[in-house]
C-alpha cells in the first residue's frame, strides 16, 4: 500500500506552513565570535587608537597635557614651576600652566629626557594598559562571582569598546594621567592589607589631588586604618616635597592650589562639574556663591546617602562610585577626560542585580553621553570657551555628565537587597559603624 503526500495540503489548523525565521543580525553568534577572539579585538583596537593619537601628536601640537608634564617638570628645581606656561600655536589654545603638586613634577622628569615621539608612544601604551587594569578591577568589584574565563573575555571586550568613549579618547588625545591614577585607585581599594590600600590612594592623591576623595570610601566602609594610611602617605610625600623644593611647594600649597581659574576657563563645555554647568545656565561664573553651595550640599547629601546604602548592602563598587561622583561634581573643574569613573558606573548599572527604573534611566543616559562625545560637540557649537552666553539648548546640553551622575546616585540609593556574599571579594571592610550599620565578623585592619 502506498501513501501519497499532497504538498499543497493545508495543515489541520487551517494556516499555511511558515518558513523558520532567521534573526538578523545573529547576535549570539556575533557575541560568541567576539568572545573567542577577544584578545585580537583588543589588540587591533589598541593599535588603531595608538596610531590615531600618536601620529597627530608628532605632526601637530597634540597631547598638550603630556607636553606640559614634560616641559613643566624641568622647571621644578629652578623654582619657577608655577610661573611656567606652555605656549602652543593656535588662537583657541590659552597658555597652559603646570597644575599638579611638586611630587608629580618629579615623577614626570624622566619623560623630559626622551624625545617627544617615543615619550608619546610610551605614555599612550601605558594609558591603554591602565585602561585594561581599570576595567578588570571595576568588573571584579561589580561582579566578583564571574567565572575567570568569562571575566577575562569581558575585560578584553569592554576595554576595546570603551576605548572609544569620550572620557577615554580625550584622556589619550590630551596625554592625560587620568587612566593611570584610576587604575591605581581601583587596585588599592581592592587590596586586603590596610597599609597597601591606604598607601596606594595616598600616592595617587599626592600626584593629583582629586583621588584624595577616595579616603571617604575607606570611612564609609569602616576601613579606618586604610584611611589613616592614605593620609599619612599623602602628607609624608607633601612634606618631603616641601623639604626638597620649598619654593615650588610654597607656591603650590599656599597659592596655586586654590586658584581654579589658572586650570582653565570654568565656562568651557569641557568642564562638566556642577560649577561649570551652573555657570553656563546662569550666564556667569557662579564661583563659591549661594547657588554653588546649595547645589553642592544637596549633591553631598545624596552622595552620602548613596554611599551609606551601598555600604549597608556590602556593595563596594557602589560605595566607591558615590564618593568619586561627588568629587567630580563638587570640584570647580572636572574636564570631560576626568570622567573616566563613568566606566565603572556603567559596569555597576549593567552587571549588578539591583534593577530599578532609576537604574534603567541611568543606563540610557550614560549609553547616550559616553559614545556621542557630547562635551566635544558642545565646544564645537559654542567655541568661545571663555564666555558664558550659552543659548538655553546648549546650556541644557552642558548638563550632560552631571545629569548622568545624578541619575547614577539616585540609582545607587534606590537599589535594595544586598547581593549574596562572595568568596572572591578580595577586599576587607565593614559598613559605616558611626551609623550603626550591621557587620558580619571581624575585619582585618
Amino acid at each position: 500500500m502506498t501513501t501519497t503526500v499532497d504538498d499543497n495540503a493545508v495543515p489541520p489548523s487551517g494556516r499555511e506552513p511558515q518558513e523558520p525565521q532567521v534573526r538578523w543580525p545573529p547576535l549570539p553568534a556575533v557575541r560568541n565570535a567576539l568572545a573567542r577572539r577577544a584578545t585580537w579585538v583588543l589588540a587591533v583596537c589598541s593599535l588603531v587608537m595608538l596610531l590615531l593619537v600618536w601620529i597627530p601628536a608628532c605632526t601637530r601640537s597634540g597631547m598638550v597635557d603630556l607636553r606640559v608634564y614634560r616641559t613643566g617638570s624641568t622647571h621644578l628645581l629652578s623654582g619657577d614651576l608655577y610661573a611656567f606656561r606652555l605656549h602652543l600655536p593656535g588662537p583657541d589654545i590659552f597658555p597652559l600652566p603646570f597644575t599638579y603638586p611638586p611630587f608629580a613634577a618629579a615623577l614626570f622628569l624622566p619623560l623630559s629626557a626622551l624625545p617627544f615621539p617615543p615619550a608619546a608612544a610610551v605614555w599612550t601604551a601605558a594609558s591603554l594598559l591602565a585602561l585594561v587594569v581599570f576595567v578588570h578591577g571595576s568588573l571584579r568589584l561589580a561582579a566578583p562571582d564571574t567565572p575567570p574565563e568569562q571575566h577575562r573575555q569581558r575585560v578584553l571586550l569592554w576595554s576595546a569598546a570603551l576605548m572609544w568613549t569620550e572620557p577615554v579618547t580625550t584622556t589619550l588625545a590630551f596625554g592625560q594621567i587620568n587612566l593611570l591614577l584610576a587604575a591605581l585607585v581601583v587596585l588599592a581599594v581592592r587590596h586586603r592589607a590596610a597599609a597597601a590600600a591606604g598607601f596606594g590612594v595616598g600616592i595617587a592623591a599626592a600626584i593629583k589631588l582629586t583621588p584624595a576623595v577616595t579616603g571617604l570610601y575607606f570611612l564609609l566602609r569602616g576601613r579606618w586604618t586604610a584611611a589613616a594610611w592614605s593620609a599619612v602617605a599623602f602628607f609624608a610625600i607633601a612634606a618631603i616635597g616641601w623639604w626638597l623644593v620649598p619654593g615650588s611647594s610654597r607656591d603650590f600649597w599656599l597659592h596655586a592650589v586654590s586658584d581654579a581659574a589658572r586650570v582653565g576657563p570654568v565656562g568651557s563645555g569641557l568642564n562638566q562639574s556642577l560649577r561649570g554647568a551652573l555657570s553656563r545656565s546662569l550666564g556667569h561664573d557662579v564661583g563659591m556663591s549661594a547657588p554653588w553651595w546649595t547645589a553642592t550640599a544637596l549633591v553631598g547629601v545624596l552622595a552620602l546617602f548613596a554611599g551609606v546604602r551601598s555600604a549597608q548592602r556590602s556593595d563596594r563598587l557602589g560605595c566607591l562610585l558615590a564618593v568619586q561622583i561627588f568629587g567630580l561634581l563638587a570640584s570647580p573643574i572636572s574636564w570631560s577626560h576626568h570622567w573616566v569613573w563613568a566606566l565603572p558606573a556603567l559596569f555597576w548599572l549593567l552587571h549588578t542585580p539591583h534593577r530599578t527604573r532609576w537604574r534603567a534611566a541611568a543606563q540610557a543616559a550614560w549609553a547616550t553621553a559616553l559614545p556621542c562625545h557630547l562635551a566635544f560637540w558642545l565646544v564645537q557649537l559654542h567655541p568661545r570657551i571663555t564666555s558664558f552666553d550659552y543659548s538655553w539648548p546648549l546650556a541644557v546640553l552642558g548638563w550632560a555628565y552631571p545629569a548622568c551622575a545624578l541619575l547614577t546616585l539616585v540609582a545607587l540609593t534606590s537599589a535594595a537587597a544586598p547581593p549574596p556574599a562572595s568568596p572572591h571579594a578580595g577586599e576587607a571592610g565593614r559598613p559605616l559603624s558611626l551609623l550603626r550599620l550591621k557587620t558580619a565578623g571581624r575585619v582585618p585592619k
